[in-house]
């Protein structure tokens, strides 16, 4: 077949962006379509404006500590334009590193238009019709709106219009204590609006229970009120919007933000006429990211799966591998990090200590060590946290972390959770004083103390005591 491309990405964000540049810079006839954004979710409503959101809330929040350490602050003065205008100048300025140039420079065809696979190897957008033995799609995901009676008839955000708005909140209303939720939630009440956060679980549910307590101990004490329940109906209008829980609760705001999940988006690109399997949520794939037509790939927010930009980037690594060198490229998750940028951070990699307990059993071993025991954390009076490893025998499967900088420390337990690095070593370490990173080394030295102190090296260490005392 005589193919106008070696291979055609579906999607401009973070998976496609590195499977399209990765495949071009090898020399492959590429085409990356993107019918919106370059730079996708991540970019334009995603991970950087909720940073630089974050960024802004956490110098008022300083401000607003007025005293501390000896220094006096004045108490912060929010401009909410400033706030809008910072945010998307990080926008901006990372943008240049996500566009049509920079990937054409690489070699890429771009094309910006919507795309629609319409055979096995043909994809037509644009009135074009371009084929390729290998297509990725990588077409992301948007955020989960559940039906709420009376949702569709108030404005509501999401995170794909909060970003955009000129005016703060008064009252923000939350629907969902997740990632989104809680860090929108503390950033938005440090910036001065009241702050109402639904959730019918438990917040951060994903990640260790002792940490995502601390994070709303200390959000509570902030100022953001909890309301356990589940969003059974929404009324009201522009500036005055009710929710009401399933336990008879009412919470009215001038503003509602919908933070419950991600849905994949599949609809729309011809997947089902292809004959292309779906799951609950998202494209079905195997290990290597194919789908069950083997020559097309789903990687991202599209498939079923962890929905991170790094794991995204990853895949988009593992398919160029495929595509380019020919090398089949499983993804492996047993060191996924991630890490939701509250404050104190509450960071996770491999197993949590609740998930461990079900598979080890009473194989298990955590070591615990918390901040208020690291120096450096004391010296800076910001001890709040600790880190927990999960360990079978001296083998890391598992940390979760809960302090200032927390995602910071995750990189050493990648490490020794794949092999590449022990307990041991980590724990015999030099390490430079004084750093947050020491609590690392001692709870690596915590996994091994038993042993090195144990019965046999006592023996050993009273031989030769005696074998000296005889001469």
């Amino acid at each position: 077949m005589n193919y106008t491309h070696d291979v055609i990405v579906i999607g401009g964000g973070a998976a496609g962006l590195t499977a399209a540049g990765g495949c071009a810079l090898f020399g492959l006839r590429t085409a990356l379509i993107e019918g919106h954004k370059m730079g996708g979710e991540c970019l334009n409503n995603g991970c950087v404006p909720s940073k630089a959101l974050i960024a802004s809330a956490r110098r008022a929040a300083e401000a607003r500590e007025e005293k501390r350490a000896g220094v006096q602050l004045a108490a912060p003065v929010v401009d909410w334009s400033g706030v809008h205008k910072h945010v998307h100048d990080a926008i901006a300025h990372i943008e240049p590193h996500d566009s049509v140039e920079r990937f054409e420079e690489m070699g890429c065809e771009v094309i910006q238009d919507w795309a629609k696979i319409t055979g096995p190897k043909e994809v037509t957008v644009g009135g074009r019709k371009l084929t390729a033995p290998r297509i990725v799609i990588a077409t992301g995901s948007g955020p989960l709106v559940p039906p709420i009676p009376g949702l569709d008839d108030v404005p509501y955000l999401t995170n794909e219009n909060l970003f955009d708005l000129t005016e703060q909140p008064d009252h923000l209303v939350i629907i969902g204590g997740g990632v989104i939720g809680m860090e929108m939630a503390q950033s938005f009440r440090r910036l001065g609006s009241e702050v109402t956060v639904i959730e019918p679980g438990n917040v951060l549910g994903r990640d260790d229970r002792d940490s995502a307590a601390i994070v709303k101990s200390v959000m509570e004490d902030e100022g953001v009120r909890f309301v356990q329940g589940k969003a059974a109906k929404v009324s009201g209008g522009e500036g005055a919007i009710t929710v009401s829980t399933d336990g008879g609760e009412e919470v009215s705001g001038s503003h509602l933000l919908i933070a419950v999940g991600r849905k994949a988006r599949t609809e729309g690109y011809g997947l089902e006429e292809l004959g292309i399997a779906l799951g609950k949520n998202g494209i079905k794939v195997d290990q290597r990211r194919r789908t069950n037509l083997k020559h097309i790939y789903a990687i991202g927010d599209c498939r079923e799966g962890p929905r991170l930009t790094h794991v995204s980037g990853y895949e988009g690594s593992n398919v160029v591998l495929e595509i380019a060198l020919g090398l089949p490229a499983k993804a492996d998750f047993k060191a996924l990090p991630w890490c939701t940028y509250t404050e104190p951070e509450v960071a996770q990699i491999g197993m949590t200590e609740q998930e461990a307990s079900e598979k080890l059993g009473d194989k298990l071993t955590v070591v615990t060590e918390g901040f208020d025991h690291n120096e450096r954390a004391i010296a800076e009076g910001l001890t709040k946290g600790h880190l927990k490893v999960m360990l079978k025998g001296h083998k890391v499967v598992g940390a979760s972390i809960c302090g200032v900088n927390a995602g910071e420390l995750l990189l050493p337990f990648t490490q020794m959770i794949t092999g590449k690095s022990g307990t041991f070593d980590v724990g015999g370490a030099i390490i430079s004083y004084p750093t947050r990173s020491e609590i690392t080394k001692a709870a690596a030295f915590a996994a091994w103390e038993p042993t090195v102190f144990g019965p046999w090296p006592k023996r050993w260490v009273a031989f030769l005591a005696k074998i000296r005392r005889m001469f």
